[in-house]
């Protein structure tokens, strides 16, 4: 695991757009695609927008969610609609190569289902994602992977469908999948992270992300996320 330290949240967020920027044109180079999983939050949306700047081949993207909050469309508790406003409606990316959860369906496990079968045909059997970028909760919680969760413990499918989690059910890409990708990004920010990073770094399974794995991970973060801890080891 990388850790990269930076003065403040705005640094954060240009550094992850390189990083993800850099990675879209190597793969672009490599394989004559870039395999994007991006998470929600508060954290990326300022990412998000300088993503839009970069230098990138859209044509040869696609675009898939880490997880998705079950509500309606257009819905500001969707992760889309970030993703919309802040990215896809800025750049060239094919409408048929962003793959949007589905979780506007009534049964949601047969969606979830459908989903991993949309991650398969672009990304391979079993998928291979090129890029995954993940946001870290105070509580632990990755994706949509949060402490208690039977999710967590699912080792023969791509995409699950959570337990209630501040007021909403979600889906999410399960650990399997997540541990296949070629390179982690982990974007963190803010002192009330401090405590799940100094965890996440110290590789602690305790926490849904610390089960993660970290061979190919790099942590963004700023000062205030790191500002108590000790370097783990």
């Amino acid at each position: 695991m990388t850790v990269e330290v930076l003065a403040g949240a705005e640094d954060v967020a240009r550094r992850a757009a390189d990083v993800i920027a850099g990675q879209a044109r190597a793969s672009v180079a490599a394989r004559g695609r870039f395999l994007l999983a991006m998470s929600g939050g508060a954290t990326p949306q300022r990412m998000l927008q300088l993503l839009a700047e970069q230098d990138i081949p859209w044509p040869l993207v696609h675009l898939f969610q880490v997880d998705e909050r079950v509500a309606p469309a257009g819905s500001p508790d969707r992760n889309l609609t970030q993703l919309l406003e802040n990215l896809v409606n800025h750049v060239a990316l094919p409408p048929g190569q962003l793959h949007a959860m589905p979780v506007d369906e009534a049964d949601l496990e047969s969606a979830a289902n459908r989903y991993a079968a949309t991650l398969e045909e672009a990304a391979g059997r079993p998928a291979v994602l090129d890029l995954v970028h993940l946001g870290l909760g105070t509580d632990g919680h990755t994706a949509s992977l949060v402490p208690g969760d039977p999710a967590l413990d699912i080792v023969e499918a791509d995409v699950a469908v959570s337990i209630p989690y501040e007021g909403r059910r979600r889906m999410t890409l399960t650990l399997p999948a997540l541990n296949r990708a070629e390179r982690v990004l982990w974007v963190v920010t803010g002192a009330e992270k401090s405590e799940a990073l100094a965890r996440l770094r110290r590789g602690d399974r305790s926490i849904p992300a610390g089960r993660v794995r970290s061979d190919r991970a790099l942590i963004v973060a700023d000062t205030a996320a790191v500002a108590m801890q000790r370097s783990p080891g």
